[in-house]
């Protein structure tokens, strides 16, 4: 059975988040403290506002703890805010983990009004993903030992070092579940072969109202996309 995922709950679109995981075959459960870290197998940062989140954070330790939480072999993935936070280099400059060798840049696709949705590609993650783009900052520089693990016109948008992942983008808000099983293969120590969408959608419960997905999901997409800021 795929380990438990934790998904930082003190802003942005964590409930989404923890029913893609729910969906992807994995337990999740929203976290607050930080004393909720230990046990699990990874922890999702989700999309939000970056300034605002690093406000929230300053209540507990979570820099030392969710460096702890890498350091003794748990996944960290982080999307579009929580992207920012993993970075190595934030422009304009404001405080990171560090835990992601690039240099990342806020809101370099443009302000609320030029979010956007596109198909990207990721033969790592089994071929083309939804994904859409709010306020989402833009990767200036990688380093050599981050692997890029899926582009939009050319540009990296979603990459991996080690046990860390992050995208410029809001998965959640789509029907694929591609990167949140690719966190859990990658926990369980194998994020190498990609499944399929149509593999893995095989009996898992969430399936059953696939069909009806699609007209929600624009109606929730739109919604959201006043309150979640990149």
């Amino acid at each position: 059975m795929a380990g438990e995922f934790g998904v930082l709950a003190l802003q942005g679109d964590f409930a989404a988040h923890a029913a893609a995981f729910r969906d992807a075959g994995a337990p999740a459960r929203e976290v607050r403290r930080v004393a909720e870290l230990p046990g699990l197998a990874g922890i999702m940062i989700p999309g939000g506002e970056s300034t605002t989140l690093l406000n929230l954070m300053r209540d507990e330790p979570w820099f030392d703890a969710l460096r702890a939480f890498h350091a003794r072999g748990g996944v960290v993935a982080g999307t579009c805010a929580g992207a920012i936070l993993l970075a190595r280099e934030v422009r304009p400059v404001q405080p990171s983990l560090g835990l992601l060798d690039a240099v990342i840049e806020r809101n370099a696709w443009g302000r609320q009004v030029d979010s956007f949705e596109a198909t990207v590609e990721s033969e790592a993650l089994g071929g083309p993903l939804e994904a859409v783009f709010i306020r989402a900052p833009r990767f200036r520089a990688l380093f050599p030992e981050v692997e890029v693990l899926a582009r939009h016109a050319g540009e990296p948008v979603l990459v991996r070092q080690g046990r860390v992942v992050a995208a410029t983008f809001h998965p959640e808000l789509t029907r694929s579940r591609a990167l949140h099983r690719y966190l859990i293969r990658l926990a369980d120590g194998d994020a190498r072969a990609p499944v399929s969408e149509a593999t893995s959608r095989r009996g898992a419960t969430a399936r059953q109202a696939r069909s009806s997905t699609s007209s929600a999901l624009a109606c929730r997409t739109s919604s959201r996309r006043s309150r979640i800021q990149g």
